[in-house]
């Protein structure tokens, strides 16, 4: 997808994706991992609080739309597993995996991918549940700005950033509306 930045946001932000766009970016993510794994019986999807399981949510109703299965969703609890505990006042979450991780192929999937702070968290986080035959990560927006060797499988965005720049993203299910924006520091 290509990056065209728009001028209108609530916020005095940049949009960088509206509804369409993240609808668009998620039904082709979905198109990418089913085709990348052709035992979607074999998949799961596991959501990062708070806006990854809502798009964990959104991709698995996509594949289950285009394969005819279920693919199982969960969330997972990255805040004991960071590696800033000191810096910030962590709010944990709920570990919510309702599946046996162990042998399957898991999709982590996050709003934004970034520093890959939150994306090794969550890998070690996965790691207490078992031993998955693989995990791949799908993002919304890749912001850049990599601090640790991480990648993304699939993208709905590259979106250029400055470091210290904020990446908004919206979804109805918790905002009320889907949009990304990016607000300069």
């Amino acid at each position: 997808m290509s990056y065209s930045p728009s001028t209108s946001a609530t916020n005095g932000g940049r949009a960088v994706l509206t509804e369409q766009d993240i609808h668009q970016a998620l039904t082709r993510i979905s198109a990418e991992i089913a085709q990348r794994n052709p035992s979607p019986s074999k998949l799961a999807l596991v959501g990062l609080p708070t806006r990854g399981v809502t798009l964990a949510q959104r991709i698995a109703a996509e594949l289950h739309q285009s394969t005819g299965i279920q693919i199982p969703v969960g969330q997972i609890d990255i805040t004991f597993h960071r590696d800033d505990l000191e810096l910030r006042r962590p709010i944990p979450h709920v570990t919510d995996v309702p599946f046996d991780i162990t042998d399957r192929v898991i999709i982590l999937v996050d709003d934004v991918l970034y520093t890959g702070r939150s994306v090794r968290a969550a890998l070690n986080a996965l790691n207490d549940l078992g031993r998955p035959e693989a995990i791949q990560l799908a993002t919304l927006i890749d912001r850049g700005h990599r601090r640790l060797p991480i990648a993304a499988d699939y993208i709905g965005q590259t979106v250029p950033t400055e470091f210290a720049d904020h990446v908004s993203v919206k979804v109805k299910e918790v905002d009320g509306r889907d949009a990304v924006e990016v607000q300069k520091a």
